[in-house]
């Protein structure tokens, strides 16, 4: 009997279906204009999703790339609590449900899930999309408007991914204290900007200060060190690119990179990483220039050398957003 496809393939072969029927150029076109939405002020009392063609139009486009942008954050959390797997998860604001798709990728196995969000059109098509395969069969899809006024039942995980970028300031705080008072564990991904990496950082101090212990990317739970207005820690996942990606953004290449910011945090001890590769690491002639962020806290660059034998060798293999120095 053959093994399941494992979710991120499913995933991706569930979406290629979602546009039969389509034309190319009506889809490129509601990508074009959802996107020109999402990127505008904060919404109004109406969904940005409005039917399936629209859903089905991003989800092809967007959930590649939040899927991998919070498998990412999920992974490194992951390394973080090495013992711990979430008996169930709560995704607020998850649309068609990259993130739960993320989860079950991550931890594998099955555990409820509860997916809240406003638009009902995107919950219809995540619940299509769940029944492409066996990853998600325990799933309820739940229409809740996302603001101040939520409460979240008790769940082991809440997961929050580019969401608080369409809530005021208020439904923002709102919301990652319910997700505080509710979980063991969240995990919050926003875009990596500037702008995304602020809402991040707000998040993170509301959650340290409800009593969490930051398990990544930060190697520590104090203020972060990047002064504000200067810089903004992100992070990059490769995403294989679909054809309507390129239809949309034109280029030719099979792969994108999307930036993202994130903040890991769980209410029980965490072990998280010395230190993290927080910029694209530079390889030169017998070296590796790795810019990193310390636990004391601090940024600092280090020089990795051929004289540093098999850390030179880890150093040349090692990542953007990878934890510093490997694990044995």
């Amino acid at each position: 009997m053959n093994a399941p496809a494992p979710p991120a393939e499913t995933l991706r072969a569930a979406l290629a279906g979602l546009l039969d029927g389509l034309p190319p150029r009506q889809a490129a076109q509601a990508v074009e204009r959802l996107i020109a939405s999402y990127r505008g002020a904060t919404p109004t009392d109406a969904p940005i999703l409005r039917d399936r063609a629209d859903v089905a139009a991003y989800a092809a486009y967007r959930m590649p790339a939040t899927f991998e942008a919070v498998r990412s954050a999920l992974e490194a959390f992951a390394e973080a609590a090495p013992a711990w797997v979430p008996g169930s998860h709560t995704d607020v604001g998850g649309g068609t449900g990259a993130a739960a798709w993320a989860v079950s990728a991550t931890w594998g196995g099955e555990r409820p899930v509860t997916v809240l969000d406003w638009a009902e059109p995107a919950l219809a098509l995540g619940r299509e999309i769940a029944a492409a395969g066996p990853a998600l069969r325990d799933v309820r899809w739940q229409r809740s408007r996302i603001g101040a006024a939520l409460t979240l039942e008790s769940t082991d995980l809440v997961t929050v991914s580019y969401v608080l970028n369409e809530l005021t300031a208020a439904d923002r705080a709102a919301l990652v204290d319910a997700a505080a008072a509710a979980a063991q564990a969240i995990v919050i991904v926003e875009p990596g900007t500037p702008d995304g990496y602020a809402r991040v950082i707000e998040a993170r101090d509301r959650l340290v200060g409800a009593g969490f212990h930051v398990a990544a990317p930060c190697p520590h739970s104090a203020a972060c060190p990047i002064a504000p207005g200067t810089d903004w820690c992100h992070f990059s996942a490769r995403v294989s690119r679909s054809s309507l990606h390129r239809q949309v953004k034109g280029g030719s290449l099979p792969y994108e990179d999307e930036k993202f910011s994130y903040v890991a945090a769980a209410r029980f001890p965490v072990t998280p990483s010395p230190s993290r590769v927080v910029r694209r690491p530079q390889i030169r002639k017998g070296q590796v220039l790795l810019d990193l962020c310390e636990t004391e806290p601090s940024l600092h660059r280090t020089t990795v050398t051929k004289r540093h034998g098999d850390l030179y060798k880890a150093a040349r293999d090692a990542d953007w957003g990878d934890a510093w120095p490997p694990a044995p």
